[in-house]
């Protein structure tokens, strides 16, 4: 059966979302309905958790707003996700990051970035 369902929803998995892991700053721009009007929001954060797999993938992004933390949950092949950049990648050692929760100011957001140096001989 887990096949089947495997093959269905073949066609709906977008490729090239999975760039990104837990710990990176995101932004993610979803398409957002209005009436008849549709515009893009942006939501930019830092993504806490990945969960599932295959088109029931998920991930939840963090981020502080007027002093209040807010999270959202977006599914990675949503249709209405027109595309997720990566701000600045992180070296991080965990699967699921919900300590950053408990943080509060600038620790919030602090998590250790991956810096490339340059070798010189």
């Amino acid at each position: 059966m887990n096949s089947v369902i495997r093959d269905i929803t073949a066609d709906q998995v977008q490729p090239g979302r999975d760039q990104f892991k837990v710990g990176d700053g995101v932004r993610v721009h979803t398409r957002v309905r209005e009436g008849d009007k549709e515009r893009i929001q942006i939501f930019a954060g830092i993504v806490i958790a990945r969960k599932g797999s295959g088109i029931h993938q998920t991930f939840t992004v963090r981020r502080i707003s007027f002093g209040e933390g807010v999270e959202r949950v977006f599914p990675v092949h949503s249709p209405l996700i027109e595309r997720i950049e990566v701000d600045r990648e992180s070296v991080t050692m965990r699967a699921r990051m919900y300590y950053l929760r408990d943080r509060i100011g600038k620790a919030a957001n602090k998590v250790k970035e991956k810096r490339l140096f340059e070798h010189k001989p």
